[in-house]
């Protein structure tokens, strides 16, 4: 140590800082990231220390009904929870999520049943006493807990069922075998969690959840750099936060005073964390499900389904605004003797060459999307048939200008509304016929070259 603190002397002038510490470190191996975290709980520590000092000497006293109302909340939030978990996991098959919604279901069950029924299921004597702790307040904690973990175990060593329904089983037995178990150990201890005012830890029992939610924080942590969603964040930061609460619970002397109401409080916040991360990750998921629902796999322009979509919309608008849009269609040349030649990999890129052009040069008003096949669709509002041309024009000098082999070329067809047709179906087909007859123009010019080749 002595040897460290001179070097950091010599290195800074005798004036050691944040960031002279931080070079230094970098230089032994140890990151920026580590330091800044070693910083953290080095001030974080001692002011949680005076935090629960203050809180055992605190002369407040919350009514009687507060604990009853934070368990109820609690509850609510942890059945919204498991409800948002089982959604991700038919989304994502994520096993955590499912483990943990039945683990929720349990711990809500126990703790809004123990505050319905007047202080008398799952407790072992009245909760306003102050010599014994809440029996059910021990189980549902250390059952959550232990549920953290059993959560960790099976994403790491059980393998995963095709079956999503065997996930469901099998998720559904490790949560009964872990409830099951933790009931039985707390029923059959013979002691009771009981209460000691004058020590310096009052409810020593509450160490115990403490210690599981901590190793659950850390499993969760080194977790992060595989599943980085922002429920895995959500759930390592509940489980620190449930460890402040145990801990915080170790210095309450009765259920109305200020340490167990804080207590209460951190676990209901974990719970609203955790509910807060599943309904980010199942806002973005039903997201990409909408984009997935809506877009062409491939390339991702539109689909079909969109594009009659948005056909259909500018009908409207241009009944109301008499004004004209066009729609062009597009059919990449000689895509069968691209994958004859190159193979269908070669062939996919050059759908995808053709989609990426459509989507960097059309404006953003512009509808593009992949008709079938290898054609493709161009929706111009307020296009009429020259601008319509000039965009088809514009495309085909792209793609000759375009390194990338094998070279493309594409045909193209133009139909405007209302000149023709005033349905979706005719506008489609007279774009159609002016593709086709581009493409026979093309391939009557190669004929003739091929005779002249030949003469």
């Amino acid at each position: 140590m002595k040897g460290c603190a001179r070097a950091l002397s010599s290195a800074t002038g005798g004036t050691v800082c944040l960031g002279d510490v931080v070079r230094i470190a970098e230089k032994v191996g140890i990151s920026a990231r580590g330091i800044h975290w070693f910083f953290f709980w080095t001030l974080a520590l001692p002011g949680f220390v005076f935090l629960l000092w203050q809180l055992r000497h605190s002369g407040y006293a919350a009514e009687p009904l507060l604990n009853n109302y934070l368990e109820i909340v609690g509850g609510l939030v942890a059945f919204t929870f498991a409800a948002n978990a089982l959604v991700r996991f038919r989304g994502t098959h994520d096993r955590v999520s499912l483990i943990l919604a039945f683990g929720f279901v349990l711990c809500g069950i126990i703790e809004t049943g123990s505050s319905l029924a007047s202080y008398r299921t799952f407790s072992s004597v009245v909760p306003g006493a102050s010599d014994h702790v809440s029996l059910a307040w021990m189980v549902s904690r250390t059952l959550l807990a232990t549920l953290f973990l059993s959560a960790l175990a099976v994403e790491r060593r059980m393998p995963v069922a095709r079956d999503a329904s065997r996930e469901v089983a099998g998720a559904a037995v490790v949560v009964g075998v872990v409830a099951y178990l933790t009931s039985a150990a707390y029923f059959a201890i013979p002691a009771e969690a009981t209460v000691h005012p004058g020590a310096l830890m009052t409810r020593p029992w509450d160490l115990l959840p403490a210690a599981l939610f901590a190793v659950a924080a850390v499993g969760f942590w080194r977790r992060l750099g595989d599943a980085d969603a922002t429920l895995d964040r959500a759930l390592c930061v509940a489980a620190v936060l449930n460890v402040a609460c145990h801990l915080i619970a170790t210095q309450s002397q009765s259920l109305n005073d200020a340490s167990f109401v804080w207590a209460q409080f951190l676990k209901v916040t974990s719970y609203a964390v955790v509910l807060a991360g599943a309904l980010v990750d199942n806002g973005r998921l039903f997201e990409q499900v909408s984009h997935l629902a809506s877009s062409d796999p491939l390339t991702g322009l539109a689909n079909y389904r969109r594009l009659l979509e948005a056909v259909e919309t500018e009908i409207q608008r241009s009944r109301r605004s008499q004004r004209p849009f066009a729609v062009v269609l597009l059919d990449l040349d000689g895509l069968k003797q691209i994958n004859d030649r190159f193979g269908h990999l070669t062939g996919s890129r050059a759908l995808k060459r053709l989609g990426n052009l459509l989507r960097v040069h059309c404006r953003t008003t512009d509808t593009a999307a992949r008709y079938g096949g290898d054609e493709f669709a161009l929706v111009l509002p307020e296009a009429g048939q020259d601008v319509a041309l000039l965009v088809a024009d514009r495309i085909r000098e792209r793609l000759q200008e375009d390194l990338q082999g094998p070279p493309l070329s594409v045909s193209a067809g133009v139909a405007v509304y209302p000149r023709d047709g005033l349905t979706i179906e005719k506008l489609l087909g007279a774009a159609d016929r002016a593709l086709y007859s581009m493409k026979g123009q093309k391939r009557n010019r190669f004929r003739i070259a091929d005779i002249a080749a030949c003469l």
